[in-house]
């Protein structure tokens, strides 16, 4: 039998929900208080979950754990962040530090609109080197302006002492203080509570791949202005850079191929004629001379027992043509233009 806050008054608290299993552990422990928790998942194009999908993580967890379910976008104003991070990157193209301050403001404005006395976090002192250092952590609730009123129930006991926890909403003797990367503490309460449906801890933030952020920072170095279909297609097909302006997207199956299509009208489009291969995207304006370099490096991806010459190219306003490609595009010239 737990027991309740000692504070007598209804208390709410707002709780960052990623899909992982630190931060349905972190609901839990609050919410066997009798604290209310409205719970707030941001969704990002670099995020490999689809939290509007009713099996993703997040939707799993916010209804085993019975709690309301806000989903919050990362907008412009996120990838501004990516751009020109106060607190640098880390290994890749990750600003962890600026990206946590950016929730935490979101997280507060969303707690003072709903009425809610606190924020409440995952996070697991010194489990990332980064962002979850117990003088960063400070640094962090410090400059999103939430100093004092963000709670981490899984660590609260080697933290200091927080707002709640002072004014009585939270009892900190029911909270633990579980520290470093180590996860037998988490895995043990989930199988207690019979926990399931959480994303692996390897699954996370695609700022984190090496491969998906050299595509990303190559796309920033080379626009000012980014689209969605931009930010889409980072995640699919062979990407090389003919040139500053120009890159191309080659599939690299049926499925690809597919999805190229819907992503076809407003680029100019090279498909092979009669013969099966691969659908390229070409984003940039285009030389002449550069539709048959492009043809031929569609060309090196098809066998060469089906290898045909003619190249169908539509073009953005709708006009297409044929043109007829002899050229393979080299490996090694291949490999110094991959992105």
């Amino acid at each position: 039998m737990f027991s309740q806050p000692m504070c007598s008054k209804r208390v709410s608290a707002v709780a960052l929900l990623s899909g992982g299993l630190d931060s349905a552990l972190a609901i839990h422990l609050v919410q066997r208080q009798g604290i209310e928790i409205t719970a707030l998942h941001f969704s990002s194009f670099f995020s490999p979950l689809d939290p509007t999908e009713q099996d993703s993580p997040v939707q799993v967890l916010a209804r085993g754990l019975g709690v309301p379910l806000v989903l919050m976008p990362k907008g412009d104003d996120f990838l501004q962040i990516i751009r020109n991070p106060r607190y640098g990157l880390g290994k890749n193209m990750n600003p962890c530090i600026d990206c946590r301050i950016y929730t935490f403001v979101k997280a507060k404005e969303l707690m003072e609109k709903i009425g809610a006395s606190f924020i409440v976090t995952g996070e697991v002192a010194g489990q990332r080197p980064m962002s979850q250092r117990k003088h960063t952590m400070r640094l962090i609730d410090k400059s999103s302006g939430c100093d004092g009123i963000v709670v981490r129930p899984l660590s609260a006991k080697v933290l200091p002492v927080t707002i709640p926890e002072n004014q009585g909403l939270i009892d900190r003797e029911q909270l633990l203080g579980v520290t470093g990367r180590g996860r037998k503490v988490q895995l043990e309460m989930a199988e207690q509570m019979g926990l399931t449906g959480y994303s692996p801890p390897a699954g996370g933030c695609l700022l984190t791949d090496p491969g998906f952020s050299r595509r990303l920072k190559d796309l920033l170095d080379d626009r000012t202005d980014v689209s969605k279909s931009d930010l889409l297609l980072l995640r699919m097909g062979r990407h090389i850079r003919l040139r500053p302006g120009l890159k191309i997207v080659v599939g690299r199956n049926e499925e690809e191929n597919n999805r190229i299509l819907d992503f076809a009208a407003d680029t100019t489009l090279f498909a092979p004629k009669d013969f099966p291969g691969p659908f390229i995207l070409a984003l940039g304006d285009l030389e002449p001379s550069e539709e048959i370099i492009i043809g031929s490096v569609l060309r090196r991806y098809v066998k060469e027992s089906s290898r045909g010459e003619s190249i169908a190219i539509r073009y953005p306003n709708g006009a297409d043509r044929v043109v007829s490609v002899t050229e393979v595009a080299q490996n090694d010239w291949i490999s110094d233009h991959m992105i």
